[in-house]
């Protein structure tokens, strides 16, 4: 951010604005970028989501409001602001309005962490990949909040087994974490994106000496997220959509907004684990290649990291949104044994694979 900060400074210089107000004000400048972005990005995937499981089911989806359907997502986000806030009587009020926001602020502040080029990196530490698990696992305090304050068994019951859900399936993508921090040397995200880099591109990246725990991170990551076949949490058959039940309104698109906010969040994160984050898959950038080494391609190969950046990302959420629309919901008991049994055994002999395939490839 350091370039960005010098620009904006010599921006106000030059209308004689003292330097206290541009200190004070570029950190809110990050924040509007990522509220603003979030908005776009969530009535995006919300209207991808819809499209891509009509065609997968042979159906055609929104089509009616606007062309191809592209207002569908706005007039639904405007119903929500016009509904009414119902509260149950016998709800605790207090814990029954907390809920919402406790799921939804750890989410704008996961999406800050985040380096999304070389530049546009708000909030950088040396352990951020410590703080991006700490923040993703947060909101389920919010839900179980949410199931209990609304005096809703359905809700209780929903909000109990997100709770199981998430603990069970941290425990192996933390060791997966753990393999990938021991290929980068870093729990640094930037330095986990750089620790990638090779001339031969793709070549580079951890999903290759890493491809057993890419894939138990994508499972994971299905699970933390509600995702079938891991929506027990919202099994509506069984619990009425489950710990949001009781809400409606602007609470309940809280909910909705965190739950794409997140699955947005989740899949750039794997693409910075083990797809090379930002970095291009060529081993060099294209602005570099058309543009020379110009100040013009300086300033266009950031936009273009926060393109492969999301094209990457884009893909996971694509198979993803595949994957709902192709697999069956598992059984409660199925659900847990099989990260219980099977995913966190794996995931250690995994990361016992990558330390002895460090070794001897001289990295200790």
């Amino acid at each position: 951010m350091n370039y960005l900060y010098h620009l904006y400074m010599e921006f106000l210089s030059r209308y004689s604005i003292p330097d206290v107000i541009g200190n004070i004000t570029f950190y809110i400048i990050p924040f509007c970028i990522i509220a603003l972005a979030l908005l776009v990005v969530v009535l995006i995937l919300v209207l991808a989501e819809r499209k891509l499981l009509g065609w997968f089911t042979q159906r055609k989806g929104p089509n009616r409001v606007g062309f191809w359907g592209l207002l569908q997502t706005l007039a639904d986000a405007f119903k929500l602001l016009i509904k009414e806030n119902i509260t149950p009587d016998k709800a605790d009020r207090f814990l029954f309005n907390l809920a919402p926001v406790l799921v939804f602020v750890p989410v704008m502040t996961v999406l800050g962490i985040i380096p999304y080029s070389a530049e546009f990196t708000f909030a950088d530490s040396s352990t951020n990949v410590i703080l991006y698990l700490i923040l993703a696992a947060f909101p389920v305090l919010g839900i179980f909040l949410a199931g209990w304050a609304s005096n809703n068994k359905y809700s209780l019951i929903g909000a109990l087994r997100g709770i199981a859900q998430v603990l069970s399936y941290e425990l192996p993508v933390s060791f997966v974490i753990l393999s990938v921090i021991v290929l980068a040397s870093t729990m640094n995200l930037t330095g986990i994106t750089l620790a990638q880099y090779s001339r031969l591109g793709v070549a580079g990246w951890f999903f290759i000496p890493c491809f057993i725990g890419f894939l138990i991170m994508f499972i994971c990551i299905l699970a933390e997220l509600n995702r079938c076949p891991f929506d027990l949490p919202e099994a509506e058959s069984e619990l009425i959509c489950g710990y949001n039940t009781e809400y409606s309104g602007m609470r309940f698109a809280l909910f909705y907004l965190s739950e794409y906010a997140m699955l947005f969040a989740n899949a750039v994160f794997i693409t910075i684990l083990f797809f090379g984050g930002y970095l291009s898959p060529f081993g060099t950038y294209l602005s570099y290649l058309i543009l020379g080494d110009s100040n013009a391609a300086n300033i266009c190969v950031y936009f273009e990291q926060a393109f492969w950046l999301f094209f990457k990302a884009s893909f996971i959420i694509f198979v993803i949104i595949w994957i709902r629309a192709l697999l069956p919901r598992l059984a409660s008991f199925d659900l847990l044994k099989f990260s219980w049994a099977f995913l966190l055994p794996v995931s250690i002999l995994n990361l016992f694979g990558i330390i002895i395939y460090k070794y001897i490839m001289g990295g200790v």
